[in-house]
This record gives C-alpha cells, sequence and structure tokens, in this order.
C-alpha cells in the first residue's frame, strides 16, 4: 500500500510547504512505473511509483530532467523530490496538465536548442537507466567507440544473457567489428532526451511542448532524431523545424538504423517476442551495405 502521508511529509520538508493528499488518482500510459496526480486542491504533484530497488533509477530521472529544464530550451517537468515510502520507491516532479494540441514545429525548434548544449564527451556524469535496463555512460572522446562498447556491444552482451544467441548474435558480433564506416561524420557531445518516442512528449493546453521520462546522456544528436522515427508519433513539421534550426549532416539514413538497432535490441531484452526478428533484419541490412 502507497503511505501518501509519508510521501507528502517529505515533499512538506522540500518545498517548506505543508500537503494534505486530499486528492489521488491513477494517471495511465506508463509501462514501467505506476503514476498518480496527487493533490491538495493548491497544489498539485505527479508521482512515479516502483519497487523499492529501483530508488536509483528514479534518482538518475530526476538529474535527468533537472538538467534538460535547466537549457531553458524545452519544457521539463521539474523535480521535487525521491524517496522509499513503505518498500515502494518515489519520484514526485511538477504536474504539468497535457491536453493541448500539438505544436511539432516548436518542438522540433525546441529540440534543436536543446541539442546546441554541448557536453565534454560522450557519455553523462552517472549511469543511468533506458526504461529499466542499464544504461552505462562512462566519458568518451570516441563516439565510434562509444556507440561500440557502451550501446550496441552492451546490449548484444544482454540479449546472449537472455538466451538470444545464435546467428542474432554472430551477426551483431560481426557488425560490432565492422560498422565505423557507417558512421561517417564527426558529431560534437550534444545533451539529448535520450529516449524520445511520441509516448514520451506532450503538449500543454496552450500548446507548449513538454518531455518527460528521459534517459540523458551527451551524444550524437542523430540518435535521438533517429529514435523520434523508430515508433512514430512525429510530424513532418517537426522534422522541417529542426532542420531549419540545424540540418542533419548527408549519410543519416544510414545511421538511423545503426542508432536505432540500440533501442530495438533494447526492447527485445526488456520485451522479447518479435523484436529478435526486428533486431536480426536490421543487422543484416547494415551488414549488406557494408557488403556482408
Amino acid at each position: 500500500m502507497i503511505d501518501w502521508n509519508q510521501i507528502c511529509k517529505q515533499i512538506c520538508e522540500y518545498t517548506g510547504e505543508p500537503l494534505q493528499p486530499l486528492h489521488t488518482r491513477p494517471i495511465g500510459g506508463g509501462c514501467i512505473n505506476s503514476c498518480f496526480y496527487l493533490g491538495d486542491g493548491k497544489r498539485e504533484y505527479f508521482v512515479k511509483i516502483n519497487a523499492d530497488r529501483l530508488l536509483a533509477m528514479f534518482e538518475c530521472e530526476a538529474a535527468g530532467l533537472k538538467q534538460i529544464a535547466d537549457t531553458q530550451t524545452v519544457r521539463a517537468p521539474r523535480p521535487v523530490c525521491f524517496g522509499v515510502a513503505n518498500r515502494h520507491a518515489y519520484l514526485v516532479l511538477e504536474y504539468i496538465a497535457l491536453a493541448g494540441a500539438s505544436n511539432s514545429t516548436l518542438a522540433g525548434q525546441q529540440l534543436a536548442a536543446l541539442h546546441r548544449h554541448q557536453g565534454r564527451g560522450f557519455g553523462w556524469d552517472r549511469d543511468n537507466n533506458i526504461g529499466t535496463t542499464p544504461q552505462p555512460n562512462s566519458w568518451s572522446a570516441d563516439w565510434i567507440e562509444f556507440w561500440r562498447r557502451q550501446r550496441l556491444g552492451f546490449q548484444l552482451q544482454l540479449a546472449a544473457t537472455q538466451g538470444h544467441l545464435g546467428r542474432l548474435q554472430k551477426r551483431g558480433e560481426k557488425l560490432l567489428d565492422l560498422f565505423p564506416p557507417l558512421i561517417d561524420h564527426n558529431p560534437q557531445p550534444s545533451l539529448i532526451h535520450g529516449d524520445l518516442w511520441g509516448g514520451n512528449i506532450g503538449y500543454t493546453t496552450e500548446g507548449e511542448p513538454v518531455i518527460f521520462d528521459p534517459a540523458v546522456y551527451f551524444a550524437d544528436r542523430e540518435a535521438e532524431i533517429a529514435m523520434t522515427e523508430l515508433f512514430g508519433g512525429f510530424g513532418s513539421s517537426f522534422y522541417k523545424a529542426y532542420n531549419d534550426a540545424w540540418p542533419l549532416d548527408s549519410g543519416y539514413a544510414t545511421r538511423k538504423k545503426l542508432y536505432n538497432l540500440y533501442h530495438i535490441l533494447n526492447h527485445l531484452n526488456l520485451f522479447g517476442g518479435g523484436y529478435a526478428g526486428q533486431a536480426l533484419s536490421t543487422i543484416d541490412s547494415l551488414l549488406g551495405e557494408l557488403g556482408h
């Protein structure tokens, strides 16, 4: 049972304002966490709940949201506090009502502005999660090696431990050995949301874009744009606005497949099912472009 009194007590400690849990209601849409509205008629919060062993995941999410919000480019909910109450880990966020019509032009412009924020290398100050999967983020000056080792290599190792062996592993290992020519440009380390599909963006009643559920790190910005195309949800006006603000380099169409392979492998490791076939098909397509 969720201990709302304990959660409200910690919110009060962080905000300095008393809060009585007069109104709580579940909010649907998430597949990883249970989400709730919490309010007392004056103050409103969005609360994510999961098992207490996942507290570190919430801590990293809070840090990522704060880093995005601090850029003052695209809006992200501000974290309030996180902790454990009655064996439940929780993350309390600013509550933002999402009900407005999409403004994909503004979203594209603001995402380009977010990507203008540069890091000292590729990675992040801490490891975090993509979904519930660990995401290693050790700093690297070499984008190709970062993507090979900490993204595709890591996911392929996870797939092997879960029994996804055979042709997928053999072809995947071959791709790891051969793929550097597929990344034929020299990207800057841009701050990215990291898990930006259509379900992780919404719009306020005024049409302001809001992004949430991040897996932030500094990366080739094209890895972000690639994911927006993987599961849909972003219109042509979004891509036009982004490219008007900061055009993508030539060769993106090939890199897109390489970058989205990471998310396909992650979905295989999280959910199994038909993602094995999709992963193998993507690997074979990339190896085909390399003549293998």
